[in-house]
């Protein structure tokens, strides 16, 4: 099967994107199978910048986790598409879909999944030496990089049970960034760590991204990891209903609860279909969405501008 590649939006380089994103778990075929069926994304469109930490959140059963797992190839969509780079996943079949995974993306999530019986060294490097990657000059020096920026230097000798639930996903991390992706997706990754483990790791996706010039999508539920990223989408019944940048867990909170409180995501207020990130007016406030690159009727791309928030 070939592989479909598209253009990305203009003026924006994307790591990962979604357009027209349907997911819905369930039936619709008839009436009685339509009354069980769950759609847990309803027509989302919304791109990740690379280079860039980006932060998905909602309340539960908002299908942030769906989301995320469509856009990193886990799970199909039922309509819409959704593409690493270029790389339609759609267009792919379930070996070309496993290599892509495999060489283009990282993965972190809450559970660490350190082999056990592995040295620190040998857990961060185990996905490249089953792929049967050779370990160049280059690839040699940006895991030591890597290494440094992580700081596990001297733990590299180190088997998982010796060290600490910060530690283990510090070295989830590294090995998440050891292949040189073009995305890593983290899904709540510090859910099982205590604040302070949290805020290290938390701090450690954002050096990764500055220092090393990767790429970060993270489910949270968490508004002071949310604080960490440079922008924040939220999600609300399947929809995309808004986008902050420079977040803190202050604004964050007061996001959530304003959705709690007004039911905008229910009431269609505030829906974008949106890749474009927040613009801010001249006071320096934070004005509505602009929808650069929003797909038109036509299939074409455009720059509309979202309503006064």
């Amino acid at each position: 099967m070939n592989t479909a590649t598209a253009p990305q939006p203009t003026g924006i380089r994307y790591a990962a994107r979604v357009e027209r994103a349907v997911k819905v778990y369930g039936s619709t075929a008839n009436a009685r199978t339509a009354e069980t069926a769950v759609t847990a994304l309803d027509d989302v469109s919304v791109g990740f910048p690379a280079g860039r930490f980006t932060a998905i959140m909602g309340p539960s059963g908002s299908g942030k986790s769906t989301l995320m797992h469509c856009a990193a190839g886990l799970d199909t969509l039922t309509s819409g598409s959704a593409y690493i780079g270029g790389t339609d996943l759609g267009s792919l079949d379930d070996r070309r879909l496993t290599l892509l995974r495999r060489d283009r993306i990282g993965f972190v999530f809450q559970a660490f999944n350190l082999v056990p019986t592995l040295t620190v060294a040998e857990n961060i490097t185990l996905p490249m030496d089953l792929a049967g990657r050779r370990r160049d000059r280059a690839q040699q020096e940006w895991t030591d990089a890597l290494i440094d920026v992580v700081g596990l230097r001297d733990r590299l000798h180190h088997r998982p049970a010796e060290l600490s639930g910060g530690q283990q996903q510090r070295v989830a991390v590294a090995r998440a960034f050891a292949g040189r992706p073009d995305v890593v997706f983290a899904d709540e990754p510090t859910g099982n760590l205590d604040s302070r483990s949290g805020d290290e790791v938390l701090g450690l996706l954002g050096r990764t991204v500055r220092q090393m010039d990767r790429t970060v999508v993270m489910v949270t539920h968490d508004p002071v990891a949310a604080a960490h990223a440079d922008e924040v989408v939220f999600l609300a019944d399947g929809r995309l209903v808004d986008r902050m940048r420079a977040p803190t867990a202050d604004k964050v909170l007061d996001r959530m609860k304003a959705f709690e409180a007004t039911g905008a995501a229910r009431s269609g207020v505030a829906s974008y279909d949106a890749y474009g990130a927040e613009t801010y007016d001249a006071s320096g406030s934070e004005a509505s969405v602009r929808d650069a690159s929003v797909r038109d009727a036509s299939g074409a791309y455009g720059d509309t501008e979202g309503a006064a928030s």
